[in-house]
């Protein structure tokens, strides 16, 4: 009997009451045929046929396609799910109202599969996405120019990254056995854990790889979205409770590496940017008091991180006192906008 040849990327497909749009996300990722499983996770969807249309794609593309269904656990959970079930050697999350380009998905499986019969083991691989943003009439690009381009590097060999251009869900790559291996496992019923899967994985990440490619189409417009600023302040506990996950991630870790280290403290600040700049827009007493609580809860678990930044340039904008300085504090939104692409 043959052995099943190993796949070379499993794709999670995170999908809850997605009905509407998930037929385009699917349907741009199935040209990586058998190179590629496509994991569609059912997250306990109920209000429409996302179930059926997961159960019918599996049917009519067998070895590629997998429904999986689950009680409803959130976006998290729906990861984790797709990563228990993974067979592929590297792990992608696409999310249920995204796709990516037909062109760049090609090239980066043929890249992948020369970097697998390569003496080197590739941790992460990073690639661009674009910030599809409905009524833009140019869309928004990240790329990363701080890394060096179609060559395995090391932090070290990477520039400072500019603000705003941190290596978000969208843009990550990981190898499946990185992920297992640092025992990720994102929390249930929450929002904003994408951060999470970025974050915690990257002490282990060695080796690294970046191709300049337009690769992941990140849409953004629909009124429920996660991202968008009123939802985002409704959920702002779920925001929170990320950002101190970060923050014990970080607490008392001895990163011998300068620059991933430089990297991870940059991409704390900035979550920790976003949470207080939304505590302070919602306007409420008690958001103010959640937000001088998150920055103890930081000066509690480290107080050297702590110091670091609340006396950085964000720390100090997100701290001045009275009225006036909530005002002033508020200009840091348009950092948290290109961070996030909203309006």
């Amino acid at each position: 009997m043959e052995e099943e040849e190993v796949k070379i990327l499993s794709i999670a497909i995170p999908c809850y009451n997605s009905a509407a749009y998930m037929r385009r996300c699917i349907d741009s990722l199935l040209p990586g045929g058998d190179d590629v499983e496509i994991l569609i996770v059912d997250d306990g969807s109920a209000k429409d046929d996302t179930a059926e249309i997961a159960d019918e794609y599996e049917k009519n593309y067998p070895g590629i396609v997998r429904a999986i269904h689950q009680e409803n656990g959130g976006h998290g959970e729906a990861v984790n799910a797709g990563l228990r079930n993974a067979t592929g050697l590297y792990y992608k999350v696409v999310d249920s109202d995204d796709w990516v380009d037909e062109d760049a998905y090609l090239e980066i499986i043929r890249t992948l599969k020369e970097l697998v019969a390569g003496p080197e083991t590739v941790d992460m691989f990073i690639s661009n996405f674009v910030y599809d943003k409905v009524g833009a009439k140019r869309k928004k690009v990240m790329r990363y120019g701080a890394f060096p381009e179609n060559e395995i590097f090391h932090w070290e060999e990477a520039k400072k990254l500019h603000i705003g251009h941190y290596i978000l869900m969208h843009s990550v790559i990981y190898r499946t056995m990185l992920l297992r291996e640092c025992g990720l496992e994102l929390p249930k019923h929450t929002f904003y854990v994408d951060n999470l899967f970025v974050f915690q994985p990257l002490p282990y990440v060695k080796n690294l790889y970046y191709r300049n490619l337009n690769f992941y189409h990140y849409f953004i417009g629909r009124e429920d979205q996660s991202v968008n600023e009123q939802v985002m302040i409704s959920r702002i506990d779920q925001q929170i409770r990320v950002n101190k996950i970060m923050i014990d991630t970080m607490a008392g870790r001895k990163i011998a590496n300068k620059r991933l280290r430089q990297y991870m403290i940059s991409y704390l600040d900035i979550i920790t940017t976003i949470s207080s700049v939304m505590l302070l827009r919602s306007g409420t007493e008690e958001n103010l008091e959640k937000k001088k609580e998150l920055w103890q809860y930081l000066k509690s678990k480290d107080t050297g991180l702590y110091l670091k930044l609340r006396h950085g340039i964000f720390g100090r904008t997100m701290n001045l006192p009275g009225k006036g300085g909530r005002k002033l504090s508020v200009a840091a939104y348009r950092i948290t906008q290109k961070f996030y692409g909203f309006n």
